[in-house]
């Protein structure tokens, strides 16, 4: 099964990209990887692994020893989020108390097949700027960018057509209620024993 790996610079852009790499099996959260062993363009880059998470979104913890899934006493952060306040009073709003500890399940730091989706980050600047190694995904941006940019243009409401004031017969619509008919009761005989 092929990884899904986000790659941010120190600009805050993040690069992804999705291949299948053994390379990648058996290291840790906060380990430092060459970027030759990911893909050969990324030459002269290094990279540390900042965070994980599996098929079913269980996050993985640097705290968690091995590949299994845990449960942990967590407080807010990674792993267990705060839920934002609703505006108004709601009869199912869920806000999250202060100094609240829930038992979650988060997978451990090593990198197995379990795992999906990688988090990088660059430590060491290579040759190439990555800009020009993903150009794909820089054409993207820069499409979104134009159309954000973009002033919006006036669309012209085409002219309504003038209706001839004609009478127009009113038609009433009778309902229909069925009546029920009421059936009389039988008194049943008295029975003497």
């Amino acid at each position: 099964m092929p990884f899904k790996i986000n790659i941010s610079d120190k600009s805050g852009k993040t690069y992804k990209l999705e291949l299948e790499s053994e390379s990648l099996d058996g290291k840790e959260i906060g380990s430092k990887i060459n970027g030759k062993e990911i893909l050969s363009a990324l030459e002269g880059y290094e990279l540390e692994i900042t965070g994980a998470s599996d098929k079913a979104g269980f996050t993985a913890m640097k705290e968690v020893e091995g590949i299994g899934l845990k449960k942990l006493l967590l407080s807010y952060g990674k792993g267990m989020k705060k839920r934002p306040k609703h505006e108004g009073k709601k009869k199912h709003s869920k806000n999250r108390p202060k100094g609240l500890k829930l038992r979650k399940s988060v997978r451990g730091k090593v990198i197995s097949p379990a795992i999906v989706q990688i988090n990088m980050k660059i430590t060491k600047q290579g040759n190439k700027p990555l800009s020009e190694i993903f150009p794909d995904q820089n054409k993207k941006e820069e499409k979104a960018k134009e159309t954000k940019d973009k002033p919006l243009e006036k669309v012209s409401k085409p002219e309504e057509k003038k209706e001839e004031e004609t009478e127009k017969p009113e038609i009433k619509e009778e309902k229909v209620v069925e009546k029920k008919e009421e059936v009389p009761k039988q008194e049943k005989p008295i029975e003497n024993k």
